[in-house]
């Protein structure tokens, strides 16, 4: 018999305030959900399934202490020091040996260049972070103080992208034959549909901004790919909403430190030359298609006949981890189950499964467009119904 809500309050209560946590019976417990309270259990929830605070509780002070530090750190030499350097248009001094157009490697201008490039990407994919809800666009209670104090004269990255000058090139050649290069200068609009903060005030996208900025630059083998905003979006969103105000407080680091550990997960599927690798996307992808031959032939058979491949639709699930196919709260009651389960990548391909497999009526009795437009745009499904599914499907891993 299911516990009732109360009972499910008290259960996680004694598991959360125990000495030392008893992490296989927390999971277990958040795979049937986490309910939504106002002691913050889901985020604590997560940091511990996200490994980011260990089962001992008289750890958690060390521990916190030690990697908020770090995190300032590198909030301190990736953008305070370099945006007090490059405040305004006059960016870097140009010397013989290190100037705009220099191609050595080592150049701080072709950094700065680089760093530009996935800038603009990221301040993109941030400001448009769940427009349905505004929580995103709304001013966080917590800005940077050292950003936003006028008195420091320093760049935020947002003011560094709005500054920014895309410069675009057309070659050709000349009557004689010689390359000639024609540069033109286009300033980014500022306008991105929604109003932009009094000065001291931040958005919650901003904070965002630095997270995927610091994790591209410490990671610049895989760097920042688009979709990782949406990876990131719900965990800051469960972060930052925490009823605890110390907790909310530091809700960028401890959301930055979640995120690295559950992209130490996922990191294949943003790396486009592990595509093909034993835990690529393509391998998730056949094991999804496997799972559905195995479960519902006459499903697997339709998706032959009208040559529906998995890439069409699944590529988006499985890289995103369902995040743009479901409302906010829904996707939240997904990642409760999918963080709990100890075998996470299998779970979430089980979750495709059961997405599919609920839809076998439509997909049997419609046509190739149609078809591809339902699975691109999931209908409306109760949540706790494909969960259901899920795990009566698991006994096909």
């Amino acid at each position: 018999m299911a516990a009732s809500y109360q009972e499910k309050l008290v259960m996680f209560d004694e598991v959360l305030q125990a000495p030392k946590i008893d992490v296989d019976k927390l999971c277990a417990m958040c795979f049937d959900g986490v309910p939504d309270t106002r002691n913050g259990t889901r985020s604590l929830a997560w940091k511990l399934m996200l490994n980011y605070l260990p089962p001992g509780r008289e750890e958690w002070k060390t521990v916190l202490e030690k990697q908020r530090a770090l995190y300032r750190q590198f909030l301190d030499e990736m953008i305070i020091k370099p945006g007090a350097d490059h405040l305004g248009d006059d960016r870097k001094d140009v010397t013989f040996e290190d100037h705009p157009l220099s191609t050595n490697s080592d150049s701080q201008w072709s950094q700065y260049f680089k760093d530009n490039d996935v800038l603009l990407q990221i301040d993109k994919d941030t400001r448009r972070l769940q427009p349905d809800i505004g929580f995103f666009q709304q001013a966080t209670e917590f800005p940077n103080q050292a950003l936003q104090d006028a008195a420091n004269n320093i760049e935020t990255l947002r003011k560094r992208v709005e500054h920014t000058m895309l410069q675009s090139s057309d070659v050709a050649k000349n009557r004689l034959g010689i390359n000639i290069t024609k540069c033109k200068n286009l300033r980014i609009s500022s306008d991105f549909g929604h109003e932009i903060l009094p000065e001291g005030q931040e958005a919650h996208w901003e904070v965002l901004e630095r997270v995927l900025f610091i994790y591209a630059k410490l990671n610049p083998g895989q760097s920042y790919v688009q979709g990782m905003n949406e990876i990131i979006g719900p965990v800051y969103y469960v972060m930052a909403r925490d009823p605890d105000v110390e907790w909310r407080e530091h809700a960028e680091a401890d959301t930055f430190f979640c995120f690295t550990n559950l992209m130490s997960q996922i990191r294949d599927n943003f790396i486009k030359s592990l595509d093909d690798s034993p835990e690529g996307i393509n391998a998730k992808m056949i094991k999804l298609m496997l799972m559905i031959k195995k479960c519902d032939i006459k499903v697997w058979l339709r998706f032959q006949e009208q040559d529906l491949k998995m890439e069409f639709f699944s590529f988006r699930w499985l890289t995103l981890l369902l995040s743009q196919e479901f409302p906010l709260p829904d996707l939240i009651r997904i990642w409760d189950s999918l963080f709990a389960d100890e075998r996470r990548p299998q779970f979430l391909i089980c979750v495709c499964c059961a997405m599919i497999i609920l839809q076998r009526t439509a997909i049997l009795t419609s046509d190739f467009p149609s078809n591809i437009k339902m699975l691109q745009n999931y209908p409306a499904t109760d949540v706790h119904v494909i969960l259901r599914k899920a795990i009566e499907l698991k006994k096909y891993l």
